[in-house]
Order: structure tokens, then sequence, then C-alpha cells
């Protein structure tokens, strides 16, 4: 099939693709000696930062590099599924186990969670069930397994309490009957969770529920250098020029957040320039008709 070009744009919806976005490679967002370190360490910890930062980009690209070095696997699962369950945790359980065996399907080309799912569910009860079948699945795996959550706290109540607590019980099993590292994202650091148990009638904090955080790291904003090379990779693809007091002003406008920075961008040479084609078209479109008239 012949490759047809398409002009990259500034991403404003979902993770960024590099092939059809301008992007700061993800991998650079954050330390990533870091965290492979963190990983050799058999470390659960949390990557955090406001929405609309990059945090799944980062998560997806950190999936990809630990497969392709292949001394571990790595599944990454975003959990929002589970968010309309709120304290329905059977209902939540179930979610999220259901996305976590697709999800180890598409990347691992492993059916064995699917098969798996419901038997486990009924027997092991919502309170067990994604710790027994993360335990099953460990054992099962010719490498540690890395487990990158995403969204947890879309959770809500007593299924993100749930969560929590089967990843904790799971964790001195790590590596040959539970996995490796986990890692938790979201916008919030866990430890400033307080979350509403309707079981058991009181706040439960997340430090509590998973107490055994090693670290909590924040993915930062661009920094005016990162803008720089953002616009620029437009400036050379397209021949459009972001001069200084233009990259000046995205930095001060924006203070870096990579949502903001993209969508102003994105307005700047793509909306802005589509107003002007149409007004322009409109302006050959009346000098036409008023040629017309003169030569009627």
């Amino acid at each position: 099939m012949k490759y047809t070009y398409r002009m990259r744009f500034f991403n404003t919806a979902g993770p960024v693709n590099c092939e059809d976005h301008y992007c700061l490679p993800p991998l650079t967002r954050f330390n990533l000696s870091e965290i492979l370190e963190l990983i050799r360490q058999k470390k659960y910890f949390v990557l955090h930062a406001p929405r609309q930062s990059g945090k799944t980009s980062c998560l997806m690209a950190l999936r990809d590099y630990i497969n392709h070095e292949e001394q571990y696997y790595a599944v990454y699962v975003n959990v929002e599924v589970g968010q309309t369950a709120r304290g329905d945790v059977k209902r939540g359980i179930k979610a999220i186990i259901t996305q976590l065996a697709y999800e180890a399907e598409e990347t691992l080309n492993d059916r064995s969670l699917i098969e798996q799912r419901n038997t486990i569910i009924e027997d092991s009860g919502e309170d067990a069930a994604l710790a027994v079948i993360l335990s099953q699945w460990c054992k099962q795996l010719d490498r540690p397994l890395v487990l990158l959550i995403d969204e947890i706290d879309a959770l809500v109540g007593d299924t993100l309490i749930s969560v929590l607590r089967q990843l904790r019980s799971g964790y001195p099993n790590r590596p040959a009957s539970f996995p490796l590292t986990v890692i938790l994202c979201g916008v919030r650091d866990v430890r400033d969770y307080r979350i509403h148990s309707d079981k058991d009638q009181m706040i439960i904090t997340g430090g509590s529920a998973f107490n055994i955080k090693a670290e909590s790291l924040r993915l930062g904003n661009f920094s005016a250098d990162d803008i720089q090379t953002l616009c620029r990779q437009h400036t050379n693809e397209t021949g459009q020029v972001f001069d200084e007091d233009a990259l000046a002003a995205i930095w001060h406008l924006t203070s870096g957040q990579p949502w903001l920075v993209n969508a102003l961008a994105y307005e700047t040479c793509f909306n802005v320039l589509s107003c002007l084609k149409e007004e322009i078209g409109k302006i050959r479109s009346q000098n036409r008709w008023l040629k017309k008239r003169r030569n009627a």
C-alpha cells in the first residue's frame, strides 16, 4: 500500500503519536534512569500530574520501551472503565479485570486472562479476584511483570479501596507470583486520596490503603526550550516560522502546560490559517462576481 504523506499537527486530544503529531519524545519527559532503577528494585510507585499533561503518552512509551528491552513484560491498563461502578465493587473489579485481559492480549498476545477472568471473579469474589488473577498470571509468565495502571483516581469509594488493598496484599509475593512493579498514575498522589467507604462508613486515606508506595514522581510542564523544540518541528516541516516574540508569548500565556501549549500553537497554525483561507476565498469569489458584472 502506497504511503500518502500527511502533515503532522499539534495534538490536543488523547495520547501523542509522534508519527501524526509534533511531539517531544515521551521518554524525555521524565527521568527514565530513575524509573528503571525503581523497577529494578521492585518498587511500587506513583506518577502524577494535572490533566492533559501527557501522563498516558509517557506510560505507553514506557510500556513499549520495557517490552522492547525484553527483560520484563509491561502491560498498560486504564482503569477508568470502573468509574461508573462507584461503590459497586463487584461491577468495578469485573470491568477492570476485563480491560486488563484485553490489554494483555493486545500487548503480549496473551489470551490467558480472557479465558480465566469469569471463573476467577465468581470463585474468588470481588475483594480477591484482581489479586488472584495477577498472581496466577505472573506464575505463568517467563519474565517479571511491570503493571502500569492509569487513571487510578478515577475510581470511587469501595472500588478504589478494594483495588489498592488487593495490590497491597500481593506485594510480598513479587515477582514470582505478583507484579514486580506497579506504577499508579493519576492526577493526585495516592497519599492525598480521601476515600469514602460505604461499607465501613468511614473515610479511608490513600496512604493507609496503599502504604507500600516507595516514591511519588510528578510529571512536569514543558520548559521554554521544550516549547521551542516543539514549535520548530512545525517550522521545519512547513516553513511557517514562530519568531522569538511568538515563542515568548506562548511561554508567558501557558507556563508550559502541555495541553495549553499545543492548543495555542494549533489555533495559531491551523484554525487561524483556515479562517484566513476562507476569507481569501470569499474575496476571490466576490471579485469573480464583480468581473462578470462588468463584462455583462
